[in-house]
């Protein structure tokens, strides 16, 4: 009998990319979903949940919300991806709800394990490298103390309330993910697309860390927090070469092709952030540089360390 996987909030990118790398490994795979489920030919189960807390109820109550708690009950590994795309503007209610949704996510499977008479062996919580705030140089790793950011207090809520929720047998894993190079999401296909029309200057003074990850990397990192028993606790998801924003266009418009652009002034990125792509300036002109100090102690090779590497790859396969 094959071994399975539950991903919570397994729909967006990191869920699909996750998702088919288990299949092909030989897992079952169940993507817990708010949306009503639908059928599908990758041999991947879609089962509908809340994904929050069901107002006034107590934990066993929630065998009568269907049958994601049976699709839990036995699983091998669980992955919690589930929360509301930050990829907007921080408006007071948008807000609420990036932070809400995360929190609510980790309670509800915390009330459901409590019902597993099989509980899964291993949880694997996303984060975000959010979690470090607005950090420049030196790099931090996962010794480094969070920021005071809006997203650093909204990771550290959400790791701690991980922390709180995980039941003692099951082993934690917590990945910081940081930017996720792929070319069927993340950053990459949104900055190539700009850059290859002459518009891939840096944002503001381009100081700003990025702390990347390339999406081989990525789905290799969680399937090593699903199967390495000796994995666990914090780890930072980036390559070990965080750069500048500046640097960090330099080098996608040398693997383009394409000549110098100017940098967009400040002001000039949150006007277009806000009223054009309709997603929050903090999130272009905020960033940190981390680096996975981690993973590489445990030994894991990068197969994409250097960034010119990783977008040559991304833009050969595109």
């Amino acid at each position: 009998m094959g071994k399975k996987v539950i991903l919570a909030g397994g729909s967006g990118f990191i869920g699909m990319v996750l998702a088919r790398r288990l299949r092909l490994e030989g897992w079952d795979v169940v993507v817990l979903t708010r949306r009503p489920p639908t059928p599908r030919t990758d041999g991947i189960v879609e089962v509908q949940w809340p994904a929050r807390p069901v107002a006034g109820s107590n934990p066993m109550s929630y065998r009568t919300h269907g049958t994601w708690i049976d699709a839990i009950d036995g699983a091998d590994a669980i992955v919690n991806l589930a929360g509301r795309s930050v990829n907007c503007v921080h408006t007071p209610e948008n807000k609420r709800q990036i932070q809400e949704s995360r929190l609510d996510s980790v309670r509800v499977l915390g009330l459901a394990l409590e019902q597993c008479r099989q509980p899964p062996q291993v949880w694997v919580q996303a984060s975000a490298l959010g979690f470090y705030g607005d950090r420049n140089l030196p790099a931090c790793d996962e010794q480094s103390p969070g920021g005071t950011t809006y997203l650093a207090e909204v990771c550290a809520k959400w790791e701690e309330t991980f922390t709180a929720t995980c039941p003692a047998s099951i082993r934690p894993v917590v990945l910081r993910i940081g930017v996720v190079l792929g070319r069927e999401g993340g950053a990459f296909p949104a900055l190539a697309r700009v850059t290859r029309f002459f518009l891939g200057g840096a944002a503001g003074k381009g100081r700003q860390g990025i702390s990347w990850i390339h999406q081989a990397d990525m789905e290799e990192i969680f399937f090593r927090a699903i199967t390495e028993e000796t994995m666990r606790g914090t780890h930072n998801v980036c390559a070990p070469g965080p750069v500048s924003n500046a640097e960090f266009m330099r080098i996608l418009r040398q693997v383009l092709r394409r000549p110098w652009s100017p940098p967009a002034p400040s002001f000039v990125v949150s006007i277009a952030a806000k009223f054009l792509l309709r997603t929050d300036p903090s999130l272009v002109l905020v960033g940190q540089y981390a680096t996975p100090a981690r993973l590489l102690f445990e030994g894991y090779q990068f197969k994409h360390a250097e960034l010119s590497d990783a977008l040559r790859n991304l833009i050969e396969r595109t």
